[in-house]
């Protein structure tokens, strides 16, 4: 690491400047609704959300931009508009869980809104108030890029230098939306799948006879995800790159290996057909499609024990965060001492938080809230109740560090909430049914907890990469965070109508169509959601497959011990999908080349920072181009209207044409950089991010 410079934000913090204005407040708001609704439908389709901190950023700067608004008003509506994406992810991902496991045998009445609403602002405001306590910490450690953040700082920053860094930003955005749009239009494979099968060997010395394979994949065509990995590099793009080896090179192919002789396809079958709705014929040659079996191994087997590493992992970064995390407290504690004696509290601008007696007040409100949610709603008995309220503070506190952490090394678009949030409702519902809990009310309370600490650490991670991105320009950290509480209040109160609205709508869809529809179904498969009603009933029901978690844990240790540098991220590689790993490691393999390339050309530091700050802006303007696109394209989804039904190139599109697409991409990230790294006696640049 190189010496770390006293850091100048882009606004100084003696600049008055406009910031938090209604009209920056309304906009943001509005985006919060618009983009958390768009990021809904998708999520419960696909499992995926796309991160909103780009869209929020190009839509509210192009629009006070007419208005003649200030960056810092920029910043700020960004920051409202996207946390209600945050809020999205934790309803999505817990709600329907309630409707799933049978807990609601109605998703839409006036009491499952108002619990609901109550659950996703809880966690929305628990996870703000320890961000507010967390924020200096994070945002100064260097060891932390904060790739999205920078380039979220930098589409602000190329908006207010004129054409310079600019046509960098926009012109990589405009190609980022249309390498997204021809694949929706079936121009190309956005993913290339082989399996190899291995033929039936027998183990020497034994009569065991299996049969298995191994599932062979490309990189996702994704320009944002190429992006976060040139950003990101090649050391950390690489280690999580690993986790996806060590998941489809070593445990799924295994797994599936030893299998293989006594699955019972006739079984399997039955119980696809009964949980998804599919006929039996579709789920009979489903269960005997090998790249299906592989699928499945992951998603059930080896994912459980990412699970498993990931909350060893999650305790070994906050080990070792441990003097960081108490001396920004005790900073905290300090400032607010000195309020209260009356002494001169000299904090700039562009450093105050919320203060900390605020910050005590919002938990223990909290705290308060989950007590009455369990008490009152759950009909849980008193000692269980306090004990809720009590591991919800402790679980949201300790996964929003977790969560801010991982953003800060890859994103939020990459941030794994599911995975944490089946962590923490592992965690919470052995505890509960060590204390006797049983029946609905006990799965419930589970599901309860393990949604107020999902939103709690979903907003955590998005509102670090905000304030990150706001240190950056020079907002003012307190003024984001209370415009995130209303974002969050907002977003908590819609959420639950569009998902009512999408899963009414399906069951309707259903009974025309002679399907099974709602939460579960193959149109709203909510993979997430699925996955806690499976696991909450199991754990409270004594069902729980305990020895993959254990597992899990143990390899997380024996990541420790090998010293492996960031074993959460190669925990996180394991759990997503070999595509996303893989195309952040080819982005990282790209920066590398631009690296070399600059040393082999013995370019100086000012020839250096030039090639380093077009690189962000390029691959920022493709992060932000592809999500944009991709919003666009939910929200015709929403309404039903699929681009490829209308026109498209190809019925069945060769996956020849993306290697082009990749090759165009490594080409542009990194001919581009290195022609403008102007001459050697040309004055240094800013460096870009940090």
């Amino acid at each position: 690491m190189a010496e770390q410079k006293k850091f100048i934000p882009f606004v100084s913090a003696e600049t008055n400047m406009k910031e938090f204005t209604i009209r920056a407040l309304i906009i943001g708001l509005f985006f919060a609704v618009i983009l958390g609704a768009a990021n809904a439908y998708l999520g419960l389709k696909a499992g995926m959300t796309i991160a909103a901190t780009y869209p929020a950023a190009v839509l509210g700067m192009a629009i006070l931009r007419m208005m003649k608004g200030t960056i810092l008003e920029e910043n700020f509506t960004r920051t409202v508009g996207s946390i209600g994406e945050s809020v999205a992810a934790g309803a999505i991902f817990t709600l329907p869980a309630f409707f799933i496991s049978g807990i609601w045998s109605d998703f839409f009445t006036m009491g499952h809104y108002i619990t609901s609403s109550l659950i996703l602002i809880a966690g929305g405001i628990l996870g703000i108030m320890f961000v507010a306590l967390l924020r200096r910490v994070m945002v100064d450690d260097a060891e932390l890029p904060f790739p999205e953040s920078v380039a979220a700082a930098e589409i602000h920053k190329a908006g207010q230098g004129g054409a310079g860094g600019s046509k960098f930003l926009f012109w990589s955005m405009g190609l980022g939306g249309l390498i997204k749009i021809l694949g929706e239009l079936k121009l190309f494979q956005y993913l290339w799948e082989k399996f190899v099968t291995f033929s039936n060997q027998t183990i020497a010395g034994t009569a065991f006879t299996g049969q298995g394979g191994m599932l062979l994949s490309s990189p996702g065509v994704s320009p944002a995800y190429m992006g976060v990995g040139y950003i990101i590099g090649p050391r950390l793009g690489a280690l999580n790159f690993s986790g996806g080896i060590i998941a489809w090179g070593l445990m799924a192919p295994m797994i599936l290996y030893f299998l293989t002789p006594s699955i019972d396809f006739t079984a399997w079958a039955q119980i696809l057909t009964s949980t998804t709705g599919i006929t039996p014929d579709e789920a009979a040659s489903k269960v005997v499609d090998p790249t299906f079996q592989i699928n499945q191994v992951w998603k059930f087997i080896v994912r459980p024990i990412a699970i498993g590493g990931m909350l060893v992992s999650a305790a070994y970064t906050l080990f070792k965060m441990r003097k960081s995390l108490s001396t920004g407290i005790a900073r905290s504690v300090k400032d607010v001492k000195k309020a209260a004696s009356g002494v001169e509290n000299n904090v700039p601008r562009n450093e105050k938080d919320i203060s900390f007696s605020w910050i005590m007040v919002g938990i223990a409100a909290v705290a308060a809230l989950t007590f009455f949610i369990t008490f009152f709603i759950f009909n849980t008995n008193m000692l269980i109740a306090v004990v809720a309220s009590t591991l919800m503070i402790i679980l949201a506190f300790f996964f929003a560090s977790v969560s801010g952490y991982l953003v800060g090394i890859m994103g939020s678009s990459n941030n794994p909430i599911s995975g944490l949030t089946l962590t923490a409702l592992v965690v919470t519902a052995l505890i509960l049914v060590a204390l006797g809990v049983q029946g609905d009310e006990g799965v419930a309370t589970v599901l309860g907890v393990a949604a107020i600490v999902c939103v709690s650490a979903a907003v955590a991670g998005e509102m670090l990469q905000d304030l990150k991105a706001g240190h950056i320009l020079g907002g003012t950290p307190w003024r984001m965070q209370v415009g995130d509480i209303l974002g969050v209040i907002l977003a908590g109160v819609v959420m639950f109508v569009v998902l009512a609205f999408l899963n009414d709508g399906d069951i309707a869809s259903g009974k025309n169509l002679g399907y099974q529809g709602g939460f579960g179904s193959k149109n709203l498969s909510a993979p997430q959601a699925s996955l806690m009603a499976i696991l909450s009933r199991g754990i409270v029901q004594g069902q729980m497959a305990w020895p993959l978690i254990i597992t899990g844990m143990l390899m997380g240790v024996a990541f420790i011990l090998m010293q492996v540098k960031s074993p959460m991220l190669v925990s996180v590689g394991m759990y997503l999908p070999i595509e996303t790993t893989f195309a952040i490691f080819v982005g990282g393999i790209i920066k590398g080349a631009v690296d070399l390339y600059s040393e082999k050309r013995k370019y100086n530091e000012a020839q250096k920072v030039r090639v380093e700050n077009t690189g962000v802006l390029l691959a920022s303007g493709m992060i932000a181009g592809e999500a944009l696109m991709g919003l666009l394209i939910a929200i015709f989804a929403v309404f039903n209207i699929f681009l490829y039904n209308y026109f498209s190139f190809f019925e069945n599109p060769t996956f020849y044409i993306s290697f082009i697409v990749l090759a165009v991409i490594a080409y542009v990230l990194i001919q581009i950089p290195l022609k403008n790294a102007g001459k050697p006696d040309d004055p240094a640049p800013p460096a870009s991010g940090m």
